[in-house]
Formats: structure tokens, C-alpha cells, sequence
């Protein structure tokens, strides 16, 4: 049998690079005051509501560990070694897992620790009520990342309504489509830094996409409001103003922006599980 040599498989002697694991923070806190949702279905913490036998902290955990692309995950919570017993032993004494004690503000936490040892990049955020996350949709995620400094999942309104006619979001309506987040944030390097102190400063206007834009500047704004620019656009300018490229991947998948906030988001998620797991 005759050798092939490096350079008959890589013509300039390079060897193929594989792409770097991803960390992944999983958000996993609540208000100081409690959660209405951990309230209504009488547990401590939101994160640890069961669904179908397993935590929502759970079931996003056995996910994330399901994806090849995923390395260490760090559970973010204000009360971390709380959630940790709430977790099955394999789970809370996983080597891949590591759990960090939020401060006030979840940007501000998430800013502390990106880039770190603690979690080195590349970085993806994503939330505990995240419970319908699969691999699948983690697949379809990293495989529509091109390298955007810094990208956030989200699917069409056609395309949930589609599956889930009746399903209540919060929608962000630009030219060509109107979009709902799909909790899944990748931080790809340094650039993004910008990105995550602007979002601590907008946090409390998360869910009200013209507050964002409007720290744009005026033109931005307008365009936001009149629907004459697409959400793609909108990122790529309020990137650029931060030296960055910023991007939304959209998803296929309807059940990716399916979270829980509320009683009646429960009740589909719940009913989408138990038809999923029999």
C-alpha cells in the first residue's frame, strides 16, 4: 500500500483546525423577590420547576451536554450550590459542569466572567426556561454561525404560528418579518465585550426592542419604528457603531422560541414534552 504523504492530503501542509468548544452560561437566577413562576408552582427557585419528570435546569443541562460543540457549561445563579443539590448526581457532579455566584445585574455577571478561565471563549448564553431545547436546535445554531462577534437566535412569526397558532410572544417587527428571541446568545471573542456592557445598561428594556435602538441614535430608531430597514440590518448597524459584527440567526425551529414566563407557556411546553417523550 502506498503512503500518502501530509501535503497529498493538505496541499500547504496545514493541518485541518477544529473549531474550539463552546462554553455555555446557563442563566439560572431570579429577582430578589422571587419568581411568579417558581411562586405558582410552589418551588424555590423558577429553574427547578419540573416539567415531565425532569428541572427545566435539567433538561437545558442534558442538552447542552448532548451537543458536540458544546465543552464546559457554568450554571449562573444567585444561590448556585441551591440548584445544584436540586439536580440529579449526575448532573451536579458532572466535570463538564461548573456553577458561579451571580452579582445584581445578569449582563454585568455574564461581562465578569466571558473570556476567563472560568469561561473561555467562544461563549453561549442561554437561559434555564429554555426547556425545550434539544440538540437539534443547538445543530441548527452552531451550523448558521459564520463567526459573528456576537449573534442571537431567533424564529419567525410565520414559522411559530405555523406550528403553534395560538402562541403568545413578544415579537420585534422589522422590514420582512417579525421575530422572537430564541434565548440562545453566542459570544464569539473579545469584540463582543462591547455588546454585553451595552446590554446591562438595557436590560431592563430587554423586552422593548425601540428603547434598544433608540440608544442608537435617532435615524436608527426611525428606521426601527418604520419597519424600513430588516432586524438583520438593524444588528449590523448597531454592530458597527460598536466596532463589532453582530448578526441574528434565524431558526427553523418553532419550539426554540417556546420559553417559560408564564402559566399558560408552561402548560404548551408541557404538553409539547409529553408528546415528545410518550
Amino acid at each position: 500500500m502506498t503512503a500518502v504523504t501530509k501535503s497529498e492530503n493538505f496541499p500547504n501542509d496545514e493541518q485541518p483546525r477544529k473549531k474550539p468548544l463552546w462554553t455555555t452560561i446557563i442563566l439560572a437566577g431570579q429577582r430578589p423577590e422571587g419568581d411568579p413562576m417558581a411562586a405558582y408552582c410552589n418551588v424555590k427557585y423558577k429553574a427547578l420547576i419540573p416539567i415531565n419528570g425532569q428541572t427545566m435546569l435539567e433538561r437545558v443541562t442534558r442538552a447542552l451536554l448532548a451537543s458536540p460543540d458544546v465543552g464546559n457549561i457554568v450554571i449562573m445563579a444567585q444561590s448556585p450550590e441551591d440548584l445544584q443539590s436540586g439536580l440529579t448526581p449526575d448532573l451536579a457532579g458532572h466535570d463538564s459542569i461548573s456553577y458561579v455566584a451571580s452579582s445584581d445585574g445578569i449582563a454585568t455577571s455574564v461581562h465578569h466572567v466571558i473570556g476567563t478561565d472560568i469561561a473561555p471563549w467562544p461563549v453561549l448564553v442561554t437561559t434555564a426556561d429554555n426547556a425545550l431545547l434539544t440538540a437539534e436546535i443547538l445543530d441548527c445554531f452552531f451550523e448558521r454561525h459564520s463567526g459573528q462577534d456576537v449573534a442571537v437566535a431567533v424564529v419567525e412569526r410565520k414559522t411559530m404560528l405555523a406550528a403553534y397558532p395560538d402562541a403568545r410572544r413578544t415579537w420585534l417587527k422589522f422590514r420582512g418579518g417579525a421575530y422572537s428571541g430564541a434565548n440562545l446568545f453566542a459570544l464569539h471573542n473579545e469584540a463582543a465585550k462591547p455588546a454585553v456592557a451595552f446590554w446591562s445598561s438595557v436590560e431592563k428594556d430587554r423586552k422593548k426592542g425601540w428603547k434598544i435602538f433608540a440608544r442608537f441614535g435617532p435615524w436608527l430608531l426611525l428606521r426601527a419604528l418604520s419597519r424600513t430597514i430588516s432586524f438583520k440590518g438593524a444588528m449590523s448597524d448597531a454592530g458597527r457603531r460598536m466596532a463589532l459584527r453582530a448578526e441574528p440567526i434565524i431558526l427553523p425551529i418553532a419550539e426554540a422560541a417556546i420559553d417559560v414566563d408564564k402559566p399558560d407557556d408552561l402548560e404548551l411546553v408541557t404538553g409539547i414534552l409529553e408528546r415528545r417523550e410518550g
